[in-house]
C-alpha cells in the first residue's frame, strides 16, 4: 500500500464522508466542545456498516450456500480494507477536509459534485426507506394481496392513532427530531451503541431459535443454490476524533463487528428458516406462531429491528445535513456554526422524508436500485480512482494494480445486482 506519513492528517478520513481534524479543530475551538471518544467513533461507524442490509443476509446464504455466502462477506470486506487503505494513505497528500474536496483535487468541481450527488442519494434514500420499513413494522403492509398487520395493531387493534401517517408523524417528531438536532456526530455514540445492541440482539434470537430448532429436528430444508448477490458494508459518516491517526483502527474494528453481525444473522437465520427465507427475513418473523411465547419473540425481533433503524436515522442523517450543506453553500461557515441553515436543513429534509415515505411508499424498490450505483461507487470507485489518478504523484504500481480491480469487481458486482433487482421488480 501507498507508504503513510507521519502527519496527523493521515489517518483522518477512513471511508466516504469522513471529516478530517482540520475542519473539526475550527469547529472545536469555537464551541469548546471536547472531541469525540474512539468508542464513539467505533460505534457510529459501525451502525452504518450494519444499517438495514442485514435483513437481506440471509436470503444471500440461500442463493449462495453458508461456505460461499461467507467468501462473499469476506471478500466485500477485504475490498472494503482496501479503499480504506486508499483514503488512509491519500488524505496527507492533500489539503481538502472532505472526501468530495478531495476527489475535487484530483478530478476538478465535477469530481466533487459527483460525491456530493452520490451521495445525497444513497443516505436519502437510506432515510427514506427507513421511514418505509419503521412504518411496515409498526403499522403493517400489504405485499401480494396478503395483509400484515403491524406491531401496533396487532397489540391495540386497528385504530386511527396507529395508522401509519400518524404514527410515523410521532416518531419523527418526538423521537427522530431530538436526535437530527443533535450538531456533533459524537453525541449519537449512545443511540449508535444501542442500535448495535439491537442487532446483536437480533443474533442471539434467531441463533437460540435455529439452535432449539436443530434439537428438536425442525430445521428447514436447507439446499445451495447457485447465484450471486452483494450488499454494501460501508455507509458514509462524520466522525470528529481529536487524534486521526486512531481513525484507521475505528474503522477496522467496526468492519471486524460488522463481519461477524453479517454472518452470523445470515448463517443462524438461514438455519432457522431454510429455503423458506425470504429476501427481507423480517417477513418470517411476521408469521404467526402457535405459541404466546413464539408470538411475543416474534414482536420483540420486529420491534428491535425497528428501533434498530430508527437509532441509524440520525446518522445518516447527519451526513445527508452536510452533504447539501456543502453543495449549496460551498463558501459558507461550518453548518453547526449557523443555527439558520443547521435548522432550515434539519427541518426541511425531515419533513421531506417523511411525507415521501408516506405519499409513495412504493420508491423505495427507485432508491433500492439508485443505492446500488451510488453506494459502490462511494466505498470502492472513487477510492480507486484516486490512487489510478495520482493527482499528487503517490501511488506505486501495486497500489495501481489494486485499484484496477477494485474496480472492475465492484462494475461487475453492481452490474448483477442492478440487473437482480430489476428482475424482482419486474417479477413482482
Amino acid at each position: 500500500m501507498v507508504k503513510q506519513e507521519n502527519s496527523d492528517e493521515a489517518e483522518a478520513v477512513a471511508h466516504p464522508l469522513l471529516q478530517d481534524l482540520k475542519s473539526l479543530e475550527g469547529q472545536n475551538s469555537s464551541s469548546s466542545e471536547k472531541v469525540a471518544s474512539f468508542s464513539g467513533a467505533v460505534f457510529n461507524i459501525s451502525t452504518t456498516m450494519i444499517g438495514a442490509g442485514i435483513m437481506s443476509i440471509p436470503a444471500t446464504i440461500k442463493v449462495l450456500g453458508i461456505v460461499p455466502g461467507f467468501i462473499l462477506i469476506l471478500l466485500v470486506a477485504l475490498v472494503g480494507e482496501v479503499t480504506l487503505e486508499f483514503l488512509l494513505s491519500y488524505t496527507n497528500s492533500g489539503e481538502s477536509s472532505t472526501y468530495a474536496g478531495m476527489v475535487g483535487e484530483s478530478f476538478g468541481p465535477w469530481g466533487s459534485i459527483a460525491v456530493q450527488i452520490c451521495a445525497i442519494i444513497t443516505n436519502l434514500g437510506s432515510l427514506i426507506i427507513y421511514f418505509i420499513i419503521i412504518g411496515d413494522v409498526l403499522c403493517g403492509s400489504q405485499s401480494e394481496g396478503t395483509l400484515h398487520l403491524g406491531i401496533l395493531q396487532e397489540w391495540f387493534g386497528i385504530h386511527w392513532w396507529n395508522s401509519r401517517a400518524y404514527a410515523l408523524l410521532f416518531i419523527a417528531l418526538f423521537v427522530m427530531l431530538p436526535l437530527v438536532l443533535l450538531r456533533r456526530v459524537d453525541s449519537l455514540r449512545h443511540t449508535s451503541a444501542v442500535s448495535i445492541l439491537l442487532a446483536v440482539v437480533f443474533v442471539v434470537i434467531c441463533s437460540a431459535m435455529a439452535i432449539y430448532a436443530l434439537c428438536k429436528g425442525k430445521t428447514q430444508k436447507h439446499e445451495t443454490i447457485s447465484g450471486f448477490c452483494t450488499s454494501s458494508l460501508i455507509h458514509p459518516i462524520r466522525a470528529e476524533l481529536g487524534k486521526p491517526s486512531d481513525m484507521g483502527s475505528a474503522a477496522r474494528i467496526s468492519l471486524v463487528i460488522s463481519i461477524i453481525i453479517y454472518f452470523s444473522i445470515g448463517f443462524f437465520g438461514y438455519l432457522l428458516f431454510g429455503d423458506s427465507v425470504m429476501d427481507d427475513i423480517l417477513v418470517n418473523f411476521d408469521q404467526s406462531s402457535d405459541s404466546t411465547i413464539g408470538q411475543i419473540i416474534n414482536g420483540i425481533v420486529r420491534l428491535s429491528y425497528a428501533v434498530h433503524l430508527l437509532f441509524v436515522f440520525p446518522i445518516m442523517n447527519f451526513s445527508l445535513r452536510a452533504n447539501i450543506d456543502e453543495l449549496l453553500f460551498p463558501n459558507k461557515p461550518i453548518l453547526a456554526q449557523s443555527t439558520s441553515r443547521f435548522l432550515s436543513l434539519t427541518f426541511v429534509l425531515l419533513s421531506f422524508t417523511y411525507i415521501v415515505a408516506i405519499a409513495i411508499p412504493s420508491i423505495r424498490y427507485f432508491f433500492q436500485f439508485m443505492r446500488s450505483i451510488t453506494i459502490v461507487c462511494l466505498s470502492f470507485i472513487f477510492p480507486a480512482a484516486l490512487i489510478l489518478r495520482d493527482g499528487h504523484g503517490i501511488s506505486t504500481r501495486r497500489d495501481n494494480i489494486f485499484a484496477l480491480l477494485v474496480i472492475i469487481l465492484a462494475v461487475v458486482t453492481s452490474s448483477i445486482a442492478m440487473s437482480t433487482t430489476l428482475y424482482n421488480s419486474a417479477q413482482s
